[in-house]
């Protein structure tokens, strides 16, 4: 049976799901989970919640658990990442420090200065990481769940070429909230999109072979839609189709909905509906920070109720569990994976990272070639990957000007701030996160 390792276990909610959806695939019961985080108090109630769900489900899967990642790895055959380097210290900063430069980021975990400090404190640990696979597993298959997604997958490839696939949710969340809005069941559709991880676009919605655009073009228009993704459906209208990233991360990677808090505060939030905006405080700055301090609180507040819930009886929509049960049981799936691009798709840098439909089964996973995106697409992917390459350069060979230059070609950033303003923002970044960015 596999043995798989996930680092980054003491992510409380995403840990639980995680593994539910492992055990409940019949493959993986004898399975042996390793869960290893540098918080004690956290790794030790993942292991409790873990074992509960396979105790209840009367499995005889192995749950391990270390603050020593070596340990965790060794032998594995599979290995996870889900950690966040810097933890939510780091990421108040990510967020803090550029809104005084007036950048407003809801997420700030891709692109922007957030995304791209949290590049330069993630990159060198799964590099490491990758290393220590070398010696303890060197057939284990990486499964990223980290953002940057593209980013740090280029990284790992560049770095150490070793067999990794990145992976999101987006584009199957986005498939199933489109399906819902055209009343299709969502297993009758077929898809297929292709671009760059939260910048990936539909190309083709389909139910048979019927094309279901027309019928979301449709439902754009009705105003409870429109006030649940109002910047996803702006860009359908004006780039021709549906992105697959939420209207609050797509706002910041590119300079259109975000350029000023007022306008933020006027213009971006409004459209959103009041459920959604209490939900997630969706749209403004800092929204998603807030969200997470919230439900870390609230999870240890809640852990001995959370400890007694049953466990879930179906699977998420994640693909890790069901990548690892196509290898094992060589049962052909079909994901959307974050992969190299090796002549994927023409008109995207070679060797950047691509988000493409890819085959999985035995023989691992397989990208599919897809070709050209339309040109309006291509063209604002590579706004996104000029700056991913310059956080890649950064990041390995710890140049400080690169990280300069990145931030002076990232849309939101470039659309805000002078070069100046760039620089020195640059500068208190790097001062507040010292100690994550050891390289500089």
């Amino acid at each position: 049976m596999p043995k798989i390792a996930i680092i980054g276990s003491g992510s409380l909610v995403f840990t639980r799901n995680l593994c539910s959806d492992m055990l409940l695939a019949p493959c993986l019961r004898r399975c042996t989970i390793s869960l290893m985080d540098v918080d004690s108090q956290r790794l030790e109630q993942s292991r409790q919640i873990v074992q509960c769900i396979a105790e209840r489900r009367k499995l005889p899967a192995k749950i391990e658990a270390t603050t020593d990642r070596k340990d965790a790895i060794r032998d594995a055959d599979y290995v996870i990442t889900t950690f966040q380097q810097g933890g939510l210290e780091a990421y108040k900063t990510d967020i803090e420090i550029p809104q005084r430069y007036g950048v407003e980021q809801c997420v700030g975990d891709t692109l922007g200065p957030g995304g791209v400090f949290r590049a330069l404190r993630t990159i060198p640990v799964l590099v490491d990481l990758c290393l220590e696979l070398d010696d303890f597993a060197p057939d284990a298959l990486l499964l990223n769940y980290v953002n940057p997604m593209a980013a740090n997958c280029w990284a790992i490839d560049v770095a150490t070429g070793r067999p990794q696939v990145g992976l999101c949710h987006s584009v199957q969340g986005t498939g199933e909230m489109l399906a819902n809005w055209i009343n299709v069941p969502y297993n009758e559709i077929t898809f297929f999109c292709a671009g760059i991880n939260h910048q990936s676009f539909f190309l083709e919605f389909r139910r048979g072979k019927t094309d279901l655009y027309p019928m979301i073009w449709e439902a754009a228009e009705r105003p409870e839609n429109y006030a649940k993704e109002p910047v996803r459906i702006d860009l359908m209208k004006y780039l021709g189709f549906f992105v697959t990233e939420s209207s609050g991360h797509a706002s910041e990677y590119v300079p259109y909905f975000r350029k000023s808090a007022a306008m933020v505060k006027d213009e971006l939030v409004p459209k959103f509906s009041d459920e959604i905006n209490a939900w997630f405080d969706y749209g403004r700055t800092g929204g998603y920070l807030r969200h997470c301090l919230d439900r870390l609180q609230k999870f240890q507040r809640e852990f001995e109720e959370i400890l007694a819930q049953g466990p879930a009886t179906t699977r998420s929509h994640e693909y890790g569990s069901f990548i690892i049960e196509a290898m094992e049981s060589h049962s052909p799936i079909c994901i959307n994976g974050n992969i190299p691009n090796t002549g994927l798709i023409d008109n995207l840098p070679e060797d950047c990272c691509v988000e493409v439909p890819c085959l999985v089964d035995g023989n691992g996973v397989q990208p599919t070639k897809v070709g050209s995106l339309p040109p309006q697409l291509a063209a604002l992917n590579r706004t996104n990957i000029n700056v991913q390459e310059l956080i890649v350069e950064a990041a390995l060979n710890g140049r400080t000007e690169s990280i300069y230059h990145a931030l002076m070609l990232d849309p939101l950033t470039a659309a805000v701030c002078t070069l100046p303003q760039i620089r020195s923002m640059v500068d208190e970044m790097l001062e507040a996160q010292r100690q994550w960015l050891p390289q500089f």
